[in-house]
């Protein structure tokens, strides 16, 4: 309740028994543990007031005596006094079991400071014993941890915190050398400091997470942990500290997301902030980030391939673009509307369920109108107001950060055409005047939020698009030309591979199976299935349109690109660049890929 009350009002119950309801309804504790709880507070609530009935007075101690015991269990209408003390003990057992699952055991070994660190940290100060010292700790670059520490111990931000701040911090950063010493992950102890120690100085004037921090000790190994598996993810939960108490319960963490669940959660959060937008944009933001964290999380314990850790971004999406259309519907349209007849299509790594953690949405909006619709020319103002309110939920930074960044210019005509189309028109600009590369848009869209009908009439006229006839000999030099104009805007002057956009990486197999869809799905309207890629080259594979060892390699080629992309992302880099040798093969692999879908003046496509 103190840790998430503050944004969540429903756990603000007075009572236990109503504040453990509270906490089920809410999923904050796993399935099953409200009610033993519950269970155990009933029994040990009713042995207080036997007690106290019994000996007229505020007693909480259950007798020694075995014959007082028994009068207790038989009051309590126990067939034995055996019987009381094994109920008992169960019960004590329960709650022993989720309180150290929930707040922590004993404190970590590790997590503890000795003197000498404690000491160091009261006194920087660069000396023999001093490197000493932190050499011993396990850090290897002594001198510059010392810079850091006597920068921190002299900065303003410190000087300034009150008090209780200030005694918390002190007694915080110690630990911090510990813990980081004891779990330096993949990168080492002094970078896992620096970014614990970032977290620890964005709180350090928020007197009540340094308080959960140091009462909950499971909490630094944990950080420990993550900051030391991923940079970015230690940006991620400097950004948004709020976030530490999903380090609580493991559990929790790392449960298998239950999306009906996920889905009522987000809905009981935004209907008890009804009529509050800023509210409303600050809960869908936060519940966006806590389940990014927990995916976070199962992602860096290696229980989530990048696959489904795709499809798992991709569906949270998808629920939280649903809920904010539903918003922004509800403030624009008069009480007892009927549902908009206006649809999200999502393109590109949204539309494809390729989804990263950091990746920007492409969206088109789409209306419809009904053919006796009397408010017919009015609807289109109506719908450019909802789709430009939506957007502006979804990029607006508010107290709780901001939901995504989104691109607008895949809409017919791009940034100089209307924020929403029709559907009628969108159907006419793609059959008379969309270029071959927007047809390649088009095979990784999809509908994701809105009218079901109108999804699936989009879904409809998708599929006819793709299957028009064209000519493979212009759409092989539209493809190519398109690839070569893409390569140019992504320069890389590194010796390094760009396994995105360097040739014969992950653009390349997107072009080529691009290309197979649009070329051969007039004969193949499977290929129209939006599926993947991997899928998609098996499907190709299946069809006869490329040899089973092209595609099997090719498959693997981009499954393996994926995977070193995500691995780079992590560690925060802007750019997934690794060395070129170990991936000669596969890139071998893309070429043969090319020059099947192509043929041979096409297989060099920079």
């Amino acid at each position: 309740q103190i840790v998430r009350g503050g944004r969540e009002p429903r756990l603000r119950e007075r009572g236990t028994l109503p504040a453990l309801a509270a906490l089920a309804i809410r999923s904050s504790m796993p399935p099953g543990a409200t009610d033993a709880l519950r269970t155990a507070y009933l029994l040990l609530r009713n042995l207080e007031h036997r007690l106290q009935y019994r000996d007229d007075a505020q007693t909480h101690q259950v007798p020694d005596d075995a014959n007082e015991r028994a009068a207790v269990a038989a009051a309590m209408r126990y067939p034995s006094l055996s019987d009381f003390d094994r109920a008992l003990a169960q019960q004590r057992a329960v709650v022993a079991l989720h309180f150290v699952q929930v707040l922590g055991g004993p404190q970590a070994a590790e997590s503890r400071a000795d003197d000498s660190l404690r000491t160091l940290w009261e006194d920087p100060t660069p000396s023999p014993a001093a490197m000493e010292t932190l050499a011993n700790a396990g850090y290897a670059d002594a001198a510059g941890m010392l810079a850091i520490l006597s920068r921190v111990r002299t900065s303003n931000r410190l000087v300034a915190l009150p008090e209780l701040s200030r005694q918390r911090f002190d007694a915080l950063l110690p630990q911090l050398l510990a813990v980081a010493a004891a779990h330096p992950g993949r990168a080492g102890a002094q970078p896992v400091f620096v970014r614990l120690l970032a977290l620890l100085e964005t709180v350090s004037r928020r007197s009540a997470y340094l308080a959960l921090v140091i009462e909950h000790p499971q909490l630094l190994p944990r950080l420990a942990q993550l900051m030391g598996a991923s940079a970015w993810a230690a940006e991620y939960l400097t950004r948004h500290p709020i976030l530490l108490d999903e380090l609580l319960d493991a559990r929790i963490l790392l449960a298998e997301p239950d999306w009906a669940e996920w889905k009522q959660e987000l809905a009981q959060t935004l209907a008890e902030q009804a009529g509050d937008a800023e509210q409303q944009m600050d809960a869908l933001r936060h519940f966006h980030h806590t389940q990014t964290f927990r995916l976070l999380a199962q992602d860096l314990s290696g229980r989530l391939t990048v696959e489904r850790l795709a499809d798992h971004l991709s569906a949270l999406t998808d629920l939280v673009l649903a809920a904010t259309l539903d918003l922004c519907w509800s403030q624009i349209a008069k009480h007892g509307a009927r549902p908009p007849r206006f649809a999200i299509i999502g393109y590109g790594k949204l539309g494809g369920k390729e989804l990263g953690y950091a990746s920007d949405l492409d969206l088109v909006f789409l209306y419809d109108v009904a053919k006796h619709d009397r408010y017919a020319t009015t609807r289109p103002q109506r719908y450019t107001r909802l789709a430009q309110r939506v957007n502006t939920w979804l990029t607006t930074t508010t107290a709780a950060g901001r939901l995504f960044e989104t691109d607008l210019r895949l809409r017919p005509d791009g940034e100089s055409g209307l924020l929403v189309s029709s559907f009628s028109a969108f159907r006419k600009y793609q059959r008379e005047h969309a270029w071959p590369w927007e047809h390649q848009a088009l095979t990784r869209a999809r509908f994701v939020a809105g009218d079901a009908r109108l999804g699936a009439a989009f879904e409809s006229e998708r599929e006819a698009i793709l299957c028009l006839p064209r000519d493979p000999h212009a759409l092989a030099e539209a493809v190519v030309a398109m690839r070569r104009k893409m390569f140019a805007g992504h320069p890389n002057p590194t010796a390094l591979f760009d396994v995105k956009h360097d040739a014969r990486g992950m653009v390349d197999i997107e072009f080529a199976v691009q290309y197979l869809v649009l070329a051969h799905a007039h004969r193949h309207p499977r290929l129209t299935r939006n599926l993947g890629n991997i899928a998609l080259l098996d499907i190709a594979q299946q069809l006869g349109l490329l040899a089973p060892d092209i595609a099997h390699s090719a498959a693997d080629a981009y499954r393996e690109f994926r995977r070193l992309q995500h691995e780079v992302r992590l560690t925060g880099a802007a750019q997934a660049r690794v060395p070129p040798e170990p991936q000669m093969a596969r890139r071998a692999a893309v070429a043969a890929l090319w020059e099947q879908a192509f043929g041979a003046d096409w297989a060099k496509p920079d």
